[in-house]
């Protein structure tokens, strides 16, 4: 019957095993990556830049244009009038004319100055192209960034969900024992209830542990875009590459926080894009004032045209070559140029603005995730020496009740240290790792390149 059992529980395991997908961290990435929504809007909009490009230069080139004619008369008078001879009246009969009519023209007009106004839509277009690029960049980075920190906070709960299934064997087992050494008057029907209570707070403990890790599991799907109601496995523990780098980066000593900001500003694309916006802006202020210079535009046209009786071959006969110039010079526009530029000027100035906030957040962000991954290297080395004290002392608790010298209240105060302290060093590991990555986004140097 065992037998039986055992066999039936395995098969168990292996369909639920197969029930489920497999979701690792490069997976959860790329996957972030192609079905990210503002992305997705994102590379759209690089086409729309890109588009602009190229209209912008297509304003240096002249135009053309074509058009063809055809018009169809027909004049029809059914009496021609009347005419008296020698007291005789005769009526003329009427008559019937047609005429058709066929045109063909081309032409078209360039623009030989217009105060500098194309040369600043070609560079602001070209400039606003590389400053949604690098937006792009920095929009990648984060969704990166982003699913690491969902995806490690569910193997974070996985961790902490088998050290509560631990504290729920540990408590279960010493139930049974202070049960017995009731029985057998050794101990106390205090210390039997007082064991219940912990057993039970143990569960509750379980039950919170399991939600939080399904919990995370669902924000991590719904960021990941996949159906939060699938079934997936994930990584249960670091990775052998993952402690690799975890030992490599607590042993790395980062430079004094004034060497990071100026490497973020360097590398950083979002404040780069900020740069850019700008110079954009300046290039606007251009446009704007050129609508108080005169505009000189040449055009150009072709023009056939033919009126004979269906004779269409007879078009080419009647040409007309025309080459003009025209200058605007504007005198008054209702002061509407002149609020075209201020308002160009006050784009410049909210962007000047935006990118000096931008450069303080970058300043507090790295400030901040400075000094909380150095205290969580601390923290990390504090809580792992825990970990091993409070096994020792959960060891020697147990050992001293059970010889009569020691309380129940120590062993469960030692267990519940010890639970404790494992709970806080797994806490401590991953949130190094995510300060970790965390510093690298907001440095700008977080790789997002290996996961396309």
């Amino acid at each position: 019957m065992r037998f039986f059992l055992g066999i039936l529980f395995v098969l168990t395991l292996t369909f639920m095993s197969y029930g489920q997908k497999v979701l690792s961290l490069n997976e959860a990435v790329n996957i972030a990556l192609q079905r990210n929504t503002t992305l997705q809007k994102a590379l759209n909009g690089i086409k729309s830049s890109e588009s602009n490009v190229k209209a912008a230069y297509g304003n240096f080139l002249p135009s053309l244009s074509a058009n063809a004619g055809w018009s169809w008369t027909r004049n029809q008078q059914k009496s021609g009038g009347s005419y008296t001879f020698s007291g005789i009246t005769i009526n003329l009969p009427g008559s019937t004319t047609e005429s058709r009519s066929y045109s063909a023209s081309a032409g078209g007009q360039l623009t030989l100055f217009d105060g500098l106004s194309d040369f600043a839509n070609l560079s602001q277009s070209k400039q606003q192209l590389e400053s949604a690029n690098l937006s792009l960049e920095n929009l990648k980075q984060n969704i990166v960034f982003q699913t690491m920190s969902f995806y490690y906070t569910v193997v974070n709960d996985q961790e902490l969900l088998k050290v509560q299934e631990d504290n729920v064997k540990w408590n279960k087992r010493n139930l049974e024992t202070v049960t017995e050494r009731n029985k057998l008057g050794a101990v106390t029907l205090a210390d039997v209830y007082a064991a219940q209570v912990q057993e039970g707070n143990a569960q509750l403990g379980l039950i919170q542990a399991n939600n939080n890790l399904e919990t995370a599991k669902s924000n991590l799907l719904y960021y990941l875009g996949l159906n939060i109601f699938d079934k997936y496995s994930f990584q249960d523990s670091l990775t052998a590459q993952e402690e690799e780098e975890l030992k490599a980066n607590l042993n790395k000593e980062y430079e004094n926080l004034s060497s990071l900001v100026d490497e973020a500003l360097k590398n950083r694309a979002d404040y780069k894009s900020a740069m850019l916006d700008v110079r954009s802006a300046e290039e606007g202020v251009t446009m704007a004032f050129a609508n108080h210079l005169p505009r000189l535009t040449g055009n150009y046209n072709y023009y056939l045209h033919s009126n004979q009786l269906n004779r269409l071959s007879d078009l080419s006969n009647n040409q007309t070559y025309s080459v003009g110039l025209t200058l605007n010079i504007p005198i008054f526009s209702g002061f509407s140029v002149e609020n075209q530029v201020e308002q160009a000027k006050v784009n410049v100035m909210n962007k000047q603005v935006d990118l000096e906030d931008l450069r303080r957040t970058i300043n507090q962000n790295i400030q901040t995730t400075y000094l909380n991954l150095q205290a969580a290297k601390t923290g990390l080395d504090v809580s792992k020496s825990n970990v091993l004290a409070g096994e020792e002392n959960l060891k020697i608790t147990q050992e001293k009740y059970a010889l009569g010298s020691g309380t129940l209240l120590d062993v469960l105060t030692a267990n519940y240290n010890y639970t404790n302290a494992r709970t806080n060093y797994i806490n401590s590991e991953f949130q190094y790792i995510v300060l970790n990555e965390q510093l690298k986004y907001y440095l700008g140097v977080l790789n997002y390149k290996k996961y396309e």
